[in-house]
């Protein structure tokens, strides 16, 4: 996979280095996403250990800048692996000072997760490397799990009196998410829950998110009454009305979403058409911190469908389908004026309408064999692929479209199961 623009070179999850306090003895810490870390009379408490690498390390130098006590606990945000590689480095930088060993900390429901991914590893480094448009192998060595010593089902307390902190559970991008909570300064670590764009529900290649439940996350944490909330990507809201606004219009946004796809799903129409006749009101979507910038809105509503439906696309010629290449093969043998569609698909192209001319040329794009109008067909297809990344706003459908279009001029989509 080639990666061609200085924005796919960027590391798109990693926000930075150093720290900034919110609150004293509070403080983010920058790394794969903006971790966290409070000073407790127990020790230090850390929010998420990196992605392990230079960038924990940075992680650890920037800790001890600020403050010299012993690491007490380090806690997992969430169950995804890239944010808590690097806790072999804690725990031998704890080691080296002569600390007593920290405790590893998360969710019960991150046992559950990772014997999930140890059993489809391939898989998920596949996803990971599409997603997040990498080399081949690029993770095979950089999503090392380490399985937390201790977890904790709803909430659990570390420290006491104003230096009190109460890690609760917090479900929402994943089952195992937590939050951090300063009950004596009222400042939140939100964690998985908490980012400055659409809450990532229904990415492409994961399983399903509870659209429902994260909206029942949100309105948990807002009644918490926050003054002050720190977001695991984007600013800090700041003033317990900000906080408070946010986090519930997600949540109504969120609500509103799973209230109009079950309106459509009941009056009968499939995935697709829901897709074709949902209006995002501007009066929920059209704000700062819903803007799709890693996910989007559609996503969503595919989750939601996905919630309550089979996988069937209610065609009843997939229901036991023959071999996708034997089927690309055949509608290619049957096209008799194959240059007819090729430029049927250029016209809508040259309009400006690139979604439909891929549907048009996918006719002969997705066909096996060496004809030349099926080659030519591939090559227009990658060309509009790329296209359509310049079109989206989102930065995973932007990778899958540029991704695909690598694999199809490579001549390696098929190992990956793209089409």
């Amino acid at each position: 996979m080639s990666t061609t623009t200085a924005e796919q070179e960027k590391p798109f999850l990693i926000v930075g280095t150093g720290t900034e306090t919110v609150a004293p003895g509070l403080h983010i810490l920058r790394g794969q996403g903006q971790s966290f870390v409070a000073e407790t009379d127990a020790g230090l408490v850390v929010i998420d250990a990196g992605p392990g690498g230079s960038v924990t390390q940075g992680m650890i130098e920037s800790l001890r800048r600020i403050s010299d006590a012993p690491l007490h606990a380090l806690c997992y945000s969430h169950g995804h692996v890239g944010y808590n590689a690097g806790v072999p480095q804690w725990l031998a930088h704890a080691k080296e000072r002569g600390d007593p060993v920290p405790r590893i900390i998360a969710h019960r429901n991150v046992l559950r997760r990772y014997a999930r991914y140890r059993e489809t590893q391939a898989l998920q480094h596949r996803m990971a490397e599409i997603q997040f448009n990498r080399a081949p192998g690029f993770f095979d060595h950089r999503l090392t799990m380490h399985e937390p010593a201790e977890t904790f089902d709803d909430c659990l307390v570390i420290g006491s009196g104003e230096r009190r902190i109460e890690l609760r559970w917090a479900p929402s991008e994943t089952d195992d998410a937590i939050a951090l909570w300063s009950p004596a300064q009222r400042v939140l670590y939100g964690g998985a829950a908490l980012i400055d764009s659409i809450p990532n529900i229904g990415t492409p290649f994961r399983t399903m998110r509870d659209t429902v439940r994260w909206a029942d996350t949100l309105e948990m944490l807002a009644a918490l009454g926050a003054r002050k909330a720190v977001r695991e990507f984007g600013p800090t809201l700041e003033g317990e009305d900000t906080v408070r606004s946010v986090l519930t219009h997600t949540a109504r946004a969120l609500r509103w979403l799973r209230a109009e796809v079950v309106r459509l799903m009941n009056e009968g129409l499939n995935e697709r058409q829901i897709l074709a006749r949902i209006r995002f009101p501007d009066e929920l979507f059209a704000v700062d911190w819903m803007k799709p910038t890693y996910g989007d809105p559609g996503y969503i509503v595919r989750d939601i469908y996905r919630s309550e439906n089979g996988w069937w696309d209610r065609n009843a010629t997939s229901l036991h389908p023959e071999a996708p290449e034997a089927v690309a093969e055949a509608v290619a043998d049957a096209i008799t004026d194959k240059a007819g569609v090729i430029e049927r698909a250029q016209a809508l192209a040259q309009a400006g309408r690139v979604q439909m001319a891929l549907h048009v040329i996918d006719l002969l794009a997705t066909a096996t064999g060496g004809a030349p109008e099926i080659a030519q067909a591939r090559r227009l297809k990658a060309e509009w692929l790329r296209q359509r990344a310049g079109q989206v706003s989102s930065y995973v459908s932007r990778n899958l479209y540029r991704v695909s279009a690598d694999m199809i001029e490579q001549g390696t989509q098929a190992r990956f199961g793209i089409c």
